[in-house]
């Protein structure tokens, strides 16, 4: 077998495309997110994702704490 594909996509990959707005769950329970200009927030665990991708260099910063 060659060319086998992952099923499953890295977390990574999982913040990037709600911050393009190719996917509108939310990576960590699944709900729908809210888009609010360039803060993306989940209304159900309020996980928040700071920044937005416009360009090349546009970072990322989260607003998840462990505990």
């Amino acid at each position: 077998m060659s060319g086998l594909t992952p099923l499953h996509r890295t977390l990574e990959q999982e913040l990037l495309a709600v911050l393009r707005g190719a996917s509108l769950e939310c990576p960590v329970c699944g709900e729908f997110v809210l888009h609010e200009g360039p803060v993306v927030r989940c209304p159900e665990c309020a996980m928040r994702l700071h920044g937005r991708i416009d360009g090349a260099g546009t970072g990322v910063q989260s607003g998840l704490q462990a505990g």
